[in-house]
């Protein structure tokens, strides 16, 4: 068993953290411990559960991040950093949107980081879960997809693999209330990486654009898919998906507006928030609720 302590730049709040995992079924959080497992597949492929708590407040974010099996520590750390976005400055990130008519905003929610999702292939078949349907049935379909193909350890549930799911059949993901289509998508992107050597890990290392090319290429991933990738997969910081209707809501709230704005009014709205437009994202969705 090992135990680290890592202290942060705030501010960061860990409570919005744990309120927004806490809304998926599949995380198993503590509000009141302020803690959560965090289910790991290193490079390696091999997984792991991470225990990250909350020790600090908003404006000094201090952790405790405990685990299992000591020769993985460095990398399980530095994993967990990535995934909440620890090396991101959300003061330099704060000062620029107080020169914004998202100052109130920014105010209201501070230190609200852009966490991600744990798992990248996990991300990317949530995403394509997730199209053209409510929340609360996303949020269930993808429990009953997870829970019934995935494996755990140490009591975490973790995302099925690739090659656990290029090998399933569109009748099984059927009998869990999968449309036909989706389920070819979902068992598509899997076959993409086993067969065709798509390679997740790879995908940090390409700009918005060569990813944008390359995921579109798979049936059943479009745009909307492939941004949301990028933001909670990859945590990219300059990305406004103009055709989310969350966002097109909250703009049209922020600007007391009778309808919906139109594209080439939200690209106006969006060029006081760049290079930050994820953030500005993130929190016109959080006024939202």
């Amino acid at each position: 068993m090992w135990q680290e302590i890592i202290q942060i730049d705030g501010p960061y709040h860990f409570e919005s953290v744990l309120k927004r995992h806490q809304m998926d079924p599949l995380k198993q959080v503590d509000l009141d411990k302020r803690s959560i497992r965090v289910p790991v597949v290193l490079r390696n492929g091999n997984s792991y559960v991470v225990d990250v708590s909350a020790i600090g407040n908003i404006t000094k974010p201090v952790f405790v991040i405990s685990g299992e099996h000591e020769t993985a520590q460095k990398e399980l750390i530095e994993r967990v950093a990535e995934i909440f976005q620890w090396n991101i400055s959300l003061k330099e990130i704060h000062e620029h949107f107080q020169k914004t008519n998202l100052k109130e905003i920014f105010e209201q929610l501070i230190g609200t980081p852009l966490i991600l999702d744990f798992d990248l292939f996990g991300c990317l078949v949530k995403s394509i879960i997730h199209q053209q349907i409510n929340m609360t049935f996303a949020y269930t379909l993808t429990e009953q997809f997870v829970k019934t193909f995935s494996y755990e350890v140490d009591g975490v549930g973790f995302y099925p693999q690739p090659e656990t799911v290029a090998n399933l059949t569109i009748e099984q993901l059927r009998e869990l209330k999968f449309s036909g289509r989706k389920a070819e998508y979902v068992i598509g992107v899997a076959k993409e990486i086993v067969e065709k050597g798509l390679e997740m890990d790879q995908l940090k290392h390409l700009s918005d654009e060569e990813i944008f090319n390359r995921l579109m290429k798979i049936r059943g991933v479009g745009k909307w898919t492939v941004e949301n990738f990028l933001l909670f997969g990859l945590g990219r910081p300059n990305l406004f998906p103009m055709a989310d209707i969350g966002i097109q809501n909250a703009i049209k709230r922020l600007y007391n507006l009778e309808k919906k704005p139109t594209y080439e009014e939200m690209e106006q709205y969006r060029k006081d928030w760049d290079p930050y437009l994820s953030y500005a994202s993130l929190y016109l969705w959080r006024s939202l609720e």
